[in-house]
């Protein structure tokens, strides 16, 4: 499968954890990105925001990360609106942003997570500069970008880092590396939903989603197996093999289980 391409996106915003928010009570099923916009620009809830602005957060920000799929994200985190944690949703939040940019979800996987599993007290702005240099060289981006993009777009990973609580505030040309781990929902949500896209257990157990939070296969399987310990699948592993026996049929029943713990 070709790998997507790192694009400029970011700029649109970097977490727009608050904007986000705003949209999703906003946003009706079916709900296409023009009319989305309509109803916010008259809503007032972004009164100190130009309608040029958030014409952009909306199309190039908010619509990628939650309105592919047919709205399929953002239907997933409305249905799981008031059962779940500010926490667990910023790192539903993490994780379609980075779905929806490559650049965000690799420069997390190859810098980050190294840096901290190495023990780096911080990230420096040369520290993503150097990764984006070397996206553009290696051809992942649709153009050769400038060198005032190329310093742009490395601030704005560090500063979608420290907006989904990777990385904390810039001091001295660089932030500080702040612990993260991902929570109970969030592992749950992330197993389900690859099942659910018809991924055979072996490949949800593999797959790339897991290392957005610094987890490896081998971790991957400890956390399926405290899943397992609380009752919402049944975990077989031996030999390299993992069989999962499945609970729930949807998503949203999913959704129904949380809300009745």
């Amino acid at each position: 499968m070709t790998a997507a391409p790192h694009t400029t996106r970011l700029q649109a915003g970097l977490g727009l954890i608050p904007e986000t928010e705003k949209l999703l009570s906003l946003w009706e099923p079916g709900m296409e990105p023009p009319t989305l916009l309509d109803r916010a620009l008259s809503s007032g809830e972004f009164a100190d925001i130009t309608a040029r602005r958030l014409r952009n957060i909306v199309t190039e920000g908010f619509a990628p990360r939650y309105l592919s799929e047919d709205g399929y994200p953002a239907t997933l985190i409305r249905a799981f609106e008031e059962r779940i944690s500010a926490q667990d949703r910023k790192q539903l939040f993490f994780l379609f942003t980075c779905r929806a940019n490559a650049i965000l979800a690799d420069f997390v996987r190859e810098i980050y997570w190294p840096h901290y599993q190495a023990g780096s007290p911080a990230l420096s702005k040369q520290d993503a500069l150097s990764f984006v240099q070397t996206s553009v060289s290696e051809g992942k981006t649709s153009v050769p970008w400038s060198d005032s993009t190329k310093s742009r777009i490395a601030s704005y990973l560090l500063g979608a880092c420290a907006d989904f609580g990777l990385l904390g505030d810039m001091r001295s040309g660089a932030r500080c590396i702040e612990p993260f781990r991902q929570t109970r929902f969030a592992a749950t949500f992330l197993a389900h939903d690859l099942h659910f896209r018809g991924l055979s257990d072996m490949a949800v157990v593999n797959n790339q989603d897991w290392m957005l939070f610094g987890l490896e296969p081998q971790d991957v399987l400890e956390t399926l197996k405290e899943i397992a310990l609380r009752g919402e699948l049944i975990m077989q592993s031996a030999a390299g093999v993992v069989q999962i026996s499945w609970k729930l049929k949807n998503m949203q029943e999913l959704a129904d289980a949380i809300a009745d713990c």
